[in-house]
């Protein structure tokens, strides 16, 4: 199957059956280099892979970059994950684990850089949890999100017909979780809520909904959900497509970790 595009020189250098195996959403290796354009990454750095399901987005920021990946994923076996990582060629730099994300298993400071695609908007639109994540960058460190979003504000009396409608196959494009779409306007508001990182860059990503698209048609017949090609189409662009930002952690302590069981008890005994 081809999955190569001009638009992503880099991913089209992969496999196929890299994104495939591991599809659980939007082609997550394209995700990962439009992030990778604007967010520098080294093979000195430590990297958070937030929310990385089977591990794609993080062999690929493994191989592309050199830096140690730690793959965070509630929702998948370690064991699976390595045996892809170690067959796709990034063992020796990607270290699998599970972890929820308010539960981070890391000391204060510790990455230099904190990526997520297609996860950050089912925790992350809590303006709080900006606060308790940026404590595990050092100062400087970045953290880079590409997520599903709203190219433009939905009407006031909910999404359009075309995406809550039945595709063909009987699904329709719009539900539950999609209710975590927020616009890059929104997006640039929840970030500003957290004077402990500076935001560097929001956008969206040109035709994002044509390369959403085009994945859902090529991964038909290997995905676990039903396509969205058809509502995709009919959208074009108007209301769906993909958010990215970047922010930097400001100097400064990185405060308590608000999500800390017995956190009470020891600021009570301090």
């Amino acid at each position: 199957m081809d999955l190569t595009k001009p638009e992503f020189p880099r991913a089209s250098a992969y496999p196929a059956a890299l994104a495939l195996e591991g599809n659980m959403g939007p082609n997550p290796l394209w995700l990962a280099e439009w992030l990778l354009r604007d967010l520098a990454i080294t093979g000195a750095d430590r990297v958070l892979d937030l929310g990385s399901g089977l591990g794609t987005t993080s062999i690929f920021l493994a191989r592309e970059t050199g830096a140690q990946v730690f793959a965070a994923d509630l929702w998948t076996a370690p064991d699976d994950v390595w045996t892809r990582v170690v067959a796709h060629g990034a063992g020796d730099r990607v270290v699998p684990l599970r972890a929820e994300a308010h539960a981070l298993p890391f000391a204060a400071g510790f990455f230099d850089a904190i990526v997520s695609f297609d996860a950050y908007q089912y925790f992350g639109a809590d303006p709080m949890y900006l606060f308790y994540l940026s404590r595990f960058l050092r100062p400087g460190g970045r953290i880079g999100v590409v997520v599903p979003g709203l190219t433009h504000a939905l009407p006031a009396d909910g999404p359009p017909a075309h995406l809550t409608e039945p595709q063909s196959h009987g699904a329709p494009f719009w539900e539950e979780e999609c209710t975590s779409f927020l616009t890059v306007d929104e997006w640039r508001a929840v970030i500003a809520r957290c004077p402990r990182v500076e935001l560097e860059l929001a956008d969206t990503l040109e035709d994002g909904w044509r390369h959403w698209r085009d994945w859902e048609r090529a991964a038909e017949a290997s995905s676990a959900f039903p396509s969205s090609a058809e509502a995709l189409d009919r959208d074009a662009g108007r209301y769906v497509g993909f958010v990215r930002f970047v922010a930097r952690r400001r100097d400064g302590e990185p405060g308590l970790d608000l999500y800390e069981p017995g956190l009470a008890r020891r600021v009570l005994a301090s």
